[in-house]
């Protein structure tokens, strides 16, 4: 992928992309290249546009320069990145997080272009994000720095160019600053620049349990077809913010046990199954459940030796690795996070029987919640929380079963199976509309 600089006149541009992709083969970037390439003997004649999966499409980095509290300033680095917008606007969360870099947004948004299209949302897929700790700051800082943030990708983002959301460490009062900072710069009320909002600014019912009720929809599914019975099946859950714990509830309400839980607050086990209530409890008393009275502590690491039946990432990127993936005693793994199993450990995992339904179909209830929530803003008409539910359930189950059926026509795992339906769709629609000029 070496380019020279006297090539072509963009050369520039591709340069500077490719400055960011680090060699380690566990970026999430890497991780994406790959899974493209394992899609590319499913394309036919539409592998001729393959190269448009592997360029995003545009990159923003900006300064965000706030003032702090007391009097001092601070510069903080922001992304937004749009890697294809062949089916529609941009559609991705924004994160921040202290280990946020422009490849990492650069992945995400490229799985954000999959996921869409995997579903048929009629979006392309973005990302944004700052390398920031939050927790570091003041709510008015906070404010401040999302206020500034918007401003610097205003230039991008749009009800009809690119419509953010929210994700890891963000949150409806967020894009309640965002959508406000965007409506002041643009001289009028425009709520439909952002989904995940609060409710009685254009927000959804039914948007922030969206995540986990379609990895619990998507998983009760795979769950079927393998002959799996959730009533009394062991669930372990790998992060347990708002995907995981939505996750684990309804999975609870259709008779499983949640064995086990990780977060950044530690790892807890019971093998009896934890009373949900009283986790949740904790989880909103002390932002974690590491604490939890009920489960005995263990080392981080041993969550991947837990005995159980469904395993749920639902953190980061790069949590299933090859070691892990050998470790693993679950028949079932229901992707909520982004990315969390590298390629070779997805191999791993196919060799021992282990079933994986990939991130960019388990976890894409969130984005068709807030497809839902855009076009309630548009329309002005919204929906009660259980047309929403049951809107949101027949995608999922439709989506699964026509990549199912791909996975079954090709002999291929379900995550290939939705990157060649994804990208079959993408890049059709790239044929369609042609080069201009």
């Amino acid at each position: 992928m070496n380019v020279r600089h006297d090539e072509h006149p963009f050369a520039e541009t591709a340069m500077s992309y490719l400055s960011y992709v680090t060699p380690n083969a566990t970026s999430p970037w890497h991780t994406y290249l790959s899974q493209v390439d394992r899609v590319l003997p499913y394309l036919g004649p539409l592998a001729r546009w393959a190269e448009t999966l592997k360029r995003p499409k545009r990159a923003l980095i900006v300064d965000v320069p706030i003032e702090m509290d007391d009097g001092t300033v601070q510069h903080f680095e922001g992304y937004r990145v749009q890697h294809n917008l062949s089916r529609g606007p941009g559609k991705g969360g924004v994160r921040y997080h202290p280990d946020v870099t422009l490849e990492e947004v650069m992945a995400l948004s490229a799985w954000m272009t999959i996921k869409n299209a995997g579903v048929g949302l009629p979006y392309g897929g973005a990302k944004g994000g700052i390398r920031v700790d939050p927790k570091k700051l003041s709510n008015k800082e906070l404010e401040r720095m999302t206020r500034r943030y918007t401003s610097e990708i205003g230039i991008v983002i749009g009800p009809q160019r690119d419509i953010p959301a929210p994700d890891v460490n963000t949150n409806p009062q967020i894009m309640a600053w965002m959508m406000d900072t965007y409506s002041m710069n643009t001289g009028s009320t425009a709520t439909g620049v952002v989904t995940g909002k609060p409710i009685h600014l254009g927000g959804s019912l039914g948007r922030v349990k969206a995540t986990g009720r379609g990895v619990f929809v998507t998983g009760r599914e795979a769950a079927r077809r393998i002959g799996l019975q959730l009533d009394g099946a062991r669930v372990a859950v790998q992060g347990f913010g708002n995907v995981g714990s939505a996750a684990a509830e309804l999975f609870v309400g259709a008779g499983a046990k949640i064995v086990a839980v990780q977060d950044h607050t530690g790892t807890i086990v019971n093998p009896r199954g934890f009373d949900m209530q009283g986790l949740m409890a904790t989880l909103h008393r002390d932002g974690g459940v590491g604490q939890f009275k009920e489960g005995d502590r263990i080392d981080d690491e041993a969550f991947w030796d837990v005995d159980c039946d469904i395993v749920i990432p639902a953190a980061l990127e790069g949590q299933i690795t090859v070691p892990r993936a050998n470790r693993l005693k679950a028949r079932l793994v229901l992707e909520g996070a982004n990315g969390p199993t590298l390629p070779e450990a997805d191999d791993v995992m196919k060799e021992r029987g282990i079933l994986v339904v990939p991130d960019v179909i388990c976890n894409a209830g969130g984005v068709t919640v807030s497809y839902f929530e855009w076009v309630q803003d548009f329309s002005s008409f919204f929906w009660s929380e259980d047309e929403i539910n049951v809107r949101l359930d027949k995608i999922m189950v439709d989506a699964l079963k026509k990549i199912w059926d791909t996975a079954d026509q090709h002999k291929i795992t379900l995550r290939t199976a939705t990157f060649a339906v994804a990208c079959e769709r993408i890049l059709i629609a790239r044929e369609e509309r042609g080069l201009y000029p």
